[in-house]
């Protein structure tokens, strides 16, 4: 018989106690708590939560390219987080590169593809419209249609250079042509944000959406921008992408208030952010949510269930018998906790989200 293990007394988030059994990779049980048959017992005495394996949107794991890149596993089932989407750190000349380092990796990996062939390499990549090759994106994108679950843009002044829109627009020709939506990283104008808004379709990402910035989707008096909810009305899905500079607790709060929901938590993570901050991990981003007054519940169907349904992989964002093992274990702790966003500014809360452990395609893994 296959060696099997029960993951008993464990916390779904909204309360109830239950027996995870995993045998042979997969789900084999869900059972009332103590009752769970296995040959290992690891027994989490009703204190630590478990929901289906967290999905970190936006990351970026490619350890060769300098200051946006960190290995996989790091940032990926060590934090927590059991499926990753790369935010177009490989362009069309090295998404190979990342696939192949993405099968060495225990984390489970996507990507979406930057529209400059060169990624970022440099981290002016679209400043230069010749390395937008349509031929080459077409090439890469067929070729690696399991991987690739979108398009990336960069849509920002020190991104674009001079070329303003001009990227978004090709991108979004780009999109037509591959069937994959766009995701969409916004910062600091030119170009101006309404008229990046403009081009965004149904299914699009808007990453960064909570930044502090002056270009950012919020007018003066803390009100959304029009366009942003018409962009809202057509589908456009809202993506936090916290990352080093683009997450405000001032602009979360403006949000909140006027009912801007988070369709997606990620971190934008990558080697810097992750040790020195203010990212750290996808425990200490969901933290900070916590304390802005989202329950529990909404912050961890953010980054599953809504995540999952996005990828369109259900499975991925769901426990079920029969499914894969992806699982995330944590607990809520009461304790006082400093957190810090893009902008320096400093919160003081009372609890702090930690991972406990994972369950990675099967396999076990205590964090």
């Amino acid at each position: 018989m296959t060696a099997s293990f029960i993951l008993q007394n464990v916390m779904m988030t909204d309360g109830t106690v239950v027996d995870i059994v995993v045998e042979n990779k997969k789900i084999i049980d869900i059972a009332p708590p103590g009752m769970g048959v296995g040959d290992q017992i690891i027994d989490f005495k009703k204190k630590v939560y478990v929901s289906s394996g967290w999905i970190d949107m936006h990351v970026h794991a490619f350890p060769e390219f300098d200051p946006y890149g960190d290995d996989i596993d790091e940032i990926g089932y060590k934090l927590g987080v059991t499926t990753i989407v790369d935010a177009g750190s490989t362009g069309a000349d090295r998404i190979h590169d990342l696939v192949s380092n993405s099968k060495k990796a225990k984390t489970n990996v996507f990507a979406f593809l930057n529209i400059s062939r060169i990624g970022l390499k440099q981290v002016d990549e679209l400043t230069n419209l010749s390395w937008l090759n349509e031929e080459k994106l077409l090439k890469a994108a067929a070729a690696n249609e399991d991987f690739i679950v979108g398009l990336k843009a960069r849509i920002s002044a020190s991104v674009v250079g001079s070329n303003g829109v001009e990227p978004l627009k090709i991108a979004r020709k780009f999109s037509k042509e591959t069937g994959l939506p766009l995701m969409v990283h916004i910062g600091s104008a030119p170009p101006n944000i309404n008229d990046v808004l403009d081009l965004l379709e149904k299914n699009d990402i808007i990453t960064h959406f909570l930044n502090g910035k002056p270009n950012n989707l919020f007018d003066e008096s803390g009100k959304p921008l029009p366009k942003l909810l018409k962009a809202i009305e057509r589908g456009v899905h809202l993506d936090v992408g916290h990352g080093n500079a683009s997450f405000s607790f001032k602009i979360a709060e403006q949000a909140k208030a006027n009912g801007i929901h988070f369709n997606t938590i990620s971190t934008d993570i990558y080697r810097k952010n992750r040790l020195e901050g203010p990212v750290y991990s996808m425990a200490s981003v969901l933290t900070k949510f916590l304390h802005l007054g989202y329950s529990l519940q909404e912050i961890i169907d953010a980054v599953t269930v809504d995540a999952a349904k996005w990828l369109k992989k259900p499975e991925l964002g769901r426990i079920s018998t029969g499914d894969i093992a992806n699982l995330t274990l944590f607990s809520v702790e009461d304790e006082s906790v400093v957190l810090r966003d893009s902008e320096g500014e400093e919160r003081n809360a009372d609890q702090a989200i930690h991972v406990k452990g994972v369950v990675i395609n099967g396999e076990y893994i205590e964090c």
